[in-house]
């Protein structure tokens, strides 16, 4: 019997919301910083509350909405993860294994 490794979504984002709340209480203080870390805190733990919400969509067409909601917010978390690699706001190292996760 070949038992496959169990795949939830559910704990991959609460993972990756968890990952981005730590992340962003590094960035320096000033204007950039907090606005970047601000922004990535919005779209990195939307995606987890969307797909609860996709969890109890009432139709096949508002479930694939919720869904495409959270990989708009996901594509958006991986800019700013690569503008604060980009400028750099912090180490390489500290922001890479979040643009690993895909």
């Amino acid at each position: 019997m070949n038992a496959e490794p169990k795949y939830d979504l559910e704990e991959r984002l609460l993972e990756y919301a968890a990952r981005i709340i730590r992340l962003v209480e590094r960035p320096p203080a000033g204007r950039a910083g907090n606005h970047v870390a601000a922004q990535l805190l919005r779209s990195g733990m939307s995606p987890l509350p969307n797909h609860g919400e996709a969890q109890a969509a009432e139709s096949r067409k508002d479930f694939i909405h919720k869904l495409k909601v959270c990989h708009k917010e996901l594509r958006e978390s991986r800019r700013w993860l690569r503008l604060i690699q980009w400028v750099p706001l912090l180490k390489p190292a500290q922001v890479q294994p979040l643009l690993d996760i895909s």
